[in-house]
């Protein structure tokens, strides 16, 4: 049977958030991102568009690492001026019946237990259509605006991330039995006292007393989303998440990474399909290839490249401040920081790169990997052609105009991929985790770590570093060695 495609739209809860100097287009609505309208507006629209959620960025610093300063990102509202995620969330809830909702939050500098609150009350308000996207915050900013000298180092926060999660299992599935309201107005009982319990976790990080404030949701946890290339952002993937956004140079790279982080998630005792693989689509389209040809030569013409040099300076490296033949793993060297995560342009880009040709890609509006411009039949051969290719099962459709690329897609792609049956004709579940896993899967599945607090078990104290599941298959040491 033919396998459907899902797609996300890519938004951030900003002006500028990765298509830089379009928020100038005549035809681009960016601005309106502090009117709530605008959000109720595109989730109305990606519901018509039977769209699979709607995909919220984040950050919590400032790109001030290019020319010394915050001040290009703020000139070119790089991610800068932006607001919280989260909360424009319940208002597009309350107006749609099916979308879901996946947002980004860091574990690196708040606490769990608020959080945990949080995403409760979210998956309840969408009734079980809360995803959350975690992240570690990479920005040295970030660092600084909660009260830290620089950031934390790379493994340092994954193994922060860890914990913070096992809090976050205990308090979400093991704090409350399924059954603990009973509301019952004759005895004047709401809650059975005997079925809430304390989590009492005293880890590394973190100590947390509980109980959860809030009562199970639909999914009690949401769906877990990630992205990280790193081997100890791929070792956090098999262990946790069940959507990752996965990254690569061409279609075999990517293929190479769905695969890789499928073996890691059996060798966490988990299936090889309990993650999803996402990637990124620059997707540009008309009802002729002249027409798809224009909108792009417009979007170029428009685009800023001091914005996106602003974007991938802000993880601590400047590269308009070297010369265009310095290779960029030498300056890394050079500057004590390899394997470090904070260069996230850099991350996109195979040994030997030199500064001028990562500026050249860097600058470019369309870069991709995956770029499709063209009719509907040509961009729906080249998204068929990806999946086939890459083994992913979605995309997260970037932006380029607000609402003109939801619009576009909607309109032109959508009945395209429909007529192959790659696209939903109307849905037809009711959380967000049965949309990616199947109908009756709205709870985390046994196999996933989290399951293992359930009903209370395995509650008490932090463990200091996290390992497989209990039960699980342990890969040969060698294999195991290269990820560790």
């Amino acid at each position: 049977m033919t396998r459907q495609i899902a797609f996300n739209l890519f938004e951030m809860n900003c002006v500028g958030h990765i298509s830089h100097g379009l928020w100038v287009h005549p035809e681009n609505n960016r601005h309106r991102f502090n009117d709530l309208d605008f959000w109720t507006e595109t989730a109305k629209l990606l519901e018509a568009g039977l769209f699979d959620s709607v995909f919220l960025a984040d950050v919590i610093g400032t790109y001030d690492g290019y020319r010394g300063g915050p001040g290009t990102a703020l000139r070119e509202a790089v991610q800068i001026p932006s607001n919280d995620p989260l909360l424009v969330i319940p208002a597009m809830a309350a107006v749609t019946r099916h979308l879901g909702f996946a947002a980004t939050f860091s574990t690196t500098y708040e606490p769990p237990f608020a959080f945990a609150r949080r995403a409760s009350t979210l998956d309840h308000l969408t009734k079980g259509r809360f995803g959350w996207n975690i992240v570690t915050s990479y920005l040295p900013n970030a660092a600084r605006n909660f009260g830290l000298a620089d950031e934390v180092e790379h493994d340092q926060r994954y193994a922060i991330a860890d914990e913070y999660l096992e809090v976050l299992y205990k308090l979400w599935e093991g704090s409350w039995d399924d059954d603990a309201v009973i509301e019952d107005r004759d005895r004047r009982i709401y809650t059975d006292p005997s079925k809430v319990r304390s989590i009492d976790h005293r880890g590394r990080h973190f100590s947390v007393a509980g109980p959860h404030l809030s009562s199970p949701s639909l999914q009690r946890t949401p769906v877990l989303f990630q992205a990280g290339s790193s081997v100890a952002g791929k070792a956090f993937a098999a262990r946790h998440a069940e959507g990752v956004f996965v990254g690569g140079r061409d279609a075999a790279a990517y293929r190479e990474n769905v695969q890789d982080l499928r073996r890691l998630a059996v060798a966490n005792g988990r299936g090889a399909d309990s993650i999803k693989a996402f990637a990124s689509a620059v997707v540009i389209v008309g009802r002729t290839s002249k027409g798809a040809q224009r909108k792009a030569d417009e979007y170029r013409r428009l685009s800023s490249a001091e914005g996106y040099l602003a974007h991938a300076g802000g993880g601590g490296i400047d590269l308009a401040a070297y010369r265009p033949d310095e290779v960029i793993d030498d300056i890394l060297a050079r500057e004590n920081r390899p394997g470090r995560d904070r260069q996230p342009s850099n991350r996109r880009h195979p040994a030997g790169t030199t500064v001028g040709e990562a500026l050249e890609r860097i600058t470019r509006f369309d870069r991709g990997p995956f770029v499709a411009i063209g009719t509907p039949t040509e961009v729906a051969d080249e998204i068929e052609r990806w999946v086939e290719a890459t083994g992913l099962d979605g995309f997260n459709l970037r932006q380029f105009l607000t609402p003109g690329t939801a619009e576009d897609f909607i309109e032109l792609v959508v009945p395209e991929l429909q007529k192959r049956g790659r696209y939903r004709r109307s849905y037809e579940e009711s959380t967000l985790r049965e949309r990616l896993f199947g109908p009756g899967s709205a709870r985390l599945p046994d196999r996933h770590p989290g399951a293992r607090y359930r009903n209370g078990a395995n509650l008490g104290s932090g463990s200091a570093a996290p390992g497989p599941v209990p039960g699980a298959a342990t890969e040969p040491d060698a294999v195991a060695a290269s990820y560790a």
